[in-house]
């Protein structure tokens, strides 16, 4: 797995933020407020909340994502909060979808290859309780789903490593200061600058472009 000095690291996402923070402001929004006949919602945790929104705004039958926080005990947390680790809260995305279009199953199958589900102590340069990878479920249905999902995975083979991906009851979700709303594409030189970095796309490389 790549490695990153802290210095760097901080850096990294520090200098990405540095023309945004003072834009911000915050919201929240429970995780099962009522949704339009024609839509879902699905809740991920993949490290940095920028590179999970990215990635999922490249999936068919996305309507919208939204950055923010779950999973804490702090009502209404700042980034400054979450990222220093002291609200309890993951960086986590929530993906609106038409199931019309894709199922809650295609939206697993498109999280797993996103994600480093080996890694135990968070995302790729990013370490911290906040920058670990979960999918959060708000009903039956999902948590039943996002298991098969995880243990068919595990018994693939494909990974050589024990999943440390967690499946979690979804809490209050609080969308993240507007600066952090579509960074990726608000922002493309700060957030390309930030995933390349990391080294984000070179570890999902190695991991999941293997010949089966």
């Amino acid at each position: 797995m790549p490695s990153i000095s802290m210095p760097l690291r901080s850096s990294l996402r520090l200098g990405a933020l540095m023309i945004s923070l003072l834009g911000g402001h915050n919201f929240a929004a429970a995780a099962d407020a009522a949704s339009p006949n024609n839509s879902a919602v699905a809740i991920f945790a993949g490290g940095c909340f920028w590179c999970t929104e990215s990635d999922f705004d490249k999936v068919a039958g996305v309507l919208s994502t939204t950055s923010g926080y779950i999973g804490g005990t702090l009502a209404n947390p700042s980034y400054e909060a979450v990222s220093a680790g002291q609200s309890g809260h993951f960086e986590a995305v929530q993906v609106r979808f038409d199931p019309s279009k894709i199922s809650y199953a295609k939206l697993l199958e498109a999280y797993w290859p996103t994600i480093d589900p080996l890694n135990a102590d968070g995302q790729f340069c990013d370490s911290g309780p906040q920058y670990l990878s979960a999918i959060f479920y708000s009903n039956p249905q999902q948590k039943q789903i996002a298991e098969a999902s995880k243990a068919t995975l595990a018994a693939s083979g494909r990974l050589p490593a024990p999943i440390a991906t967690q499946i979690l009851p979804a809490s209050t979700f609080y969308p993240a200061e507007d600066y952090h709303q579509d960074y990726h594409s608000k922002n493309p030189l700060r957030y390309n600058y930030y995933r390349n970095g990391c080294g984000r796309d070179a570890r999902l490389e190695s991991l999941w472009d293997q010949p089966q």
